[in-house]
């Protein structure tokens, strides 16, 4: 069974910093390029960032840039995206997802382009 399963979120107030994680298990990790999304209350699921398994190419939306960064173990099949400097803007629920084709576009990730997803983390950020 495929499953990517995200961990790390909780409460932070402004400028403070929070790690997530997306274990996957159920397939091919180190053949995937993997995404982080996020959804606001009332808002649509945007793109945060990519990270392409072997040669570790990123991408970020703009809006995290300079703030976030993605990384990922392929020992552990675990991703992560390190967050700094949280913005209140910056409160949604945080979802990562899985590419089988491995890659990464200059921009921030799109939905239809990624086969797995996890359920999400709640990530709140107080001003």
């Amino acid at each position: 069974e495929v499953q990517l399963v995200e961990s790390g979120g909780g409460l932070v107030q402004a400028g403070g910093s929070l790690r997530l994680s997306c274990a996957a298990s159920g397939f091919a990790f180190g053949d995937y390029a993997i995404g982080w999304f996020r959804q606001a209350p009332g808002k649509e699921r945007e793109g945060v960032s990519c990270i392409s398994n072997g040669d570790n190419k990123t991408s970020y939306a703009d809006s995290v840039k300079e703030r976030f960064a993605t990384s990922i173990d392929n020992a552990k099949s675990t991703a992560y995206l390190q967050m700094n400097n949280l913005k209140p803007e910056d409160t949604a629920v945080y979802y990562c997802a899985a590419d089988s084709l491995n890659y990464c576009s200059s921009g921030p990730p799109l939905e239809y382009e990624f086969d797995f997803w996890g359920k999400g983390a709640l990530v709140i950020v107080s001003s």
